[in-house]
């Protein structure tokens, strides 16, 4: 006897993965907490975590809108404010250490650099420059709406149940003035590129984990009932700043985050790690569910995404996709959500 003798067929790659067909390889997740579904949930992360949210919806589980439009908005207003996209209105949290740095603003009682970003007559804030896109009317207007998302997130993490976290990038852009995370590169979305002031720095995986274990110890400081569900975006990188080629520098960067975040869920009862990296990525998935551009996710990936999570949630569900990807077109818009797609603008040729 041997210990493989014991073990079932999900363990060995001929009988999980290279016998079935594509789509029905399957137990791929096994839940280590029970999500209950009347329990706030709440997303954040890289630009595909804004198809979780209306998945999960969808599905009757209860996530979490913290920061609900204004009446009287056109749903195409509501998009470009980024309201309905994620939990909370931060735009696209790429790394760990942005995760960090706004859960720290919120939950330990700093609002962050008072500094603002000025075009013309109008005014942005550097941590989510994307949010307001016309801007507002006055530095004040700007970081009483960032205090609002602030207020916000302390709300909701106090209530929920579970965080879902899609960790995007490795790469990012460091304020030596301020000593903060910026979510783009100034000069792409939106401020001015100062090369003795903003700092290129791709985060290790010891920094990753550090930062992850950082956000989790806030969350669950506030509120010790919730779980983490770390995910790991099957995205690429749009471009990278390290000299490398962006094929191997994004598998530097999703390696990096997977292990990380594969070493957290290790080490926590309270913390998990769902697959939705290998179930687009996986090259027994053939690169299906990629759109031409080779960098979006298709409807038919983010179906295919979430019915592994349900199925793997609630054993007695009946198979079969578990998002219509109504809300998730494969024109519809998706750049909008993501920061580091303005990158592509300055490649050349």
């Amino acid at each position: 006897m041997n210990p493989y003798q014991s073990l079932p067929a999900r363990s060995f790659w001929r009988s999980a993965v290279a016998e079935p067909e594509m789509l029905a390889i399957g137990d791929v997740w096994t839940p280590k907490f029970v999500i209950d579904p009347d329990d706030p949930i709440l997303t954040a992360g890289s630009c595909f975590a804004r198809h979780l949210g209306p998945a999960l919806r969808d599905e009757g589980m209860n996530w979490c809108e913290a920061e609900l439009p204004p009446p009287g908005l056109t749903e195409a207003d509501r998009r470009a404010r980024h309201y309905g996209a994620f939990s909370f209105r931060t735009g696209t949290i790429y790394t760990a250490a942005t995760l960090r740095q706004w859960l720290g603003w919120a939950l330990a009682g700093d609002a962050g650099p008072d500094e603002v970003w000025r075009d013309g007559d109008r005014y942005f804030d550097p941590y989510r420059p994307s949010v307001e896109p016309d801007g507002y009317d006055s530095p004040e207007a700007t970081l009483a709406a960032r205090r609002s998302t602030l207020a916000a997130i302390r709300g909701a993490v106090a209530g929920a149940g579970c965080l879902i976290f899609t960790l995007g990038l490795t790469e990012a852009w460091r304020d030596l003035v301020t000593g903060t995370v910026l979510p783009v590169c100034p000069g792409t979305v939106r401020g001015t590129f100062d090369a003795g002031r903003h700092v290129f720095h791709n985060f290790t995986v010891a920094e990753v984990h550090r930062d992850l274990a950082a956000a989790v110890g806030l969350l669950r400081a506030a509120n010790p009932r919730l779980t983490v569900l770390l995910t790991v975006s099957p995205v690429p990188l749009t471009a990278t700043a390290t000299g490398a080629h962006a094929l191997t520098a994004t598998g530097y960067s999703k390696a990096v985050l997977r292990a990380a975040a594969g070493q957290l869920a290790q080490e926590h009862e309270q913390v998990d790690y769902f697959p939705s990296y290998e179930l687009i990525t996986g090259f027994p998935f053939r690169g299906a569910f990629y759109a031409p551009n080779l960098r979006d996710v298709t409807p038919d990936g983010v179906a295919f995404v979430m019915r592994h999570f349900f199925d793997a949630l609630d054993g007695d569900r009946s198979a079969g996709p578990a998002a219509t990807a109504s809300d998730v077109r494969a024109d519809d818009g998706g750049d909008l959500y993501c920061d580091d797609a303005v990158l592509d603008r300055y490649r050349a040729g």
